[in-house]
């Protein structure tokens, strides 16, 4: 089995959009992050590998869910074009192209796409992914290269508010 953990970055400063990029958490991002990955980590769910947005608000994101999950912050992975917005069908390449040792990855990103993906990657999701959003998706495959989209079952829908 495989799994894909699809994270919407915590919930960011409202300053505009002149700078988006480097947009940073706000002091509720930053808790409910905290409170999402303690819930991961109480079930025992650890990353084998980190791949984020290299926007502020995500990796600052991602960095929380490392400390909280036991992961090194060096080894989170940072590509540009989950930023920049990719299709379903290049995330399911990007999916497709993991390292074959990995059984759990986290992804860090931005709405509308990560909702998008965990729409299209799972056989049926009907939720809305508020920030700091964490969807669990398992693949009943061996090998990420065999990774589809519509395939995938829904394992957790985390959302802060859940916590509070």
């Amino acid at each position: 089995m495989k799994r894909v953990v699809i994270v919407r970055h915590g919930k960011a400063v409202p300053y505009g959009y002149d700078d988006d990029f480097n947009r940073d958490l706000q002091p509720r991002g930053k808790s409910d992050a905290g409170l999402v990955s303690s819930e991961l980590k109480r079930r025992n769910v650890k990353p084998d590998f980190m791949i984020s947005s290299p926007a502020k608000r995500a990796l600052k994101t991602a960095r929380i869910f490392a400390d909280n999950l036991d992961y090194k912050r060096a080894d989170i992975r940072e590509v540009p074009d989950i930023y920049d917005g990719l299709t379903t069908r290049e995330f399911v390449e990007l999916i497709n192209d993991l390292p074959e040792e990995s059984e759990t990855v986290f992804f860090f990103g931005h709405n509308p796409g990560f909702h998008y993906f965990a729409t299209n990657l799972l056989k049926y999701f009907r939720n809305d992914m508020p920030t700091t959003s964490t969807v669990g998706i398992d693949f009943d495959v061996n090998n990420w290269k065999d990774i589809e989209a519509r395939t995938g079952d829904l394992a957790f829908h985390l959302v802060p508010r859940m916590f509070k």
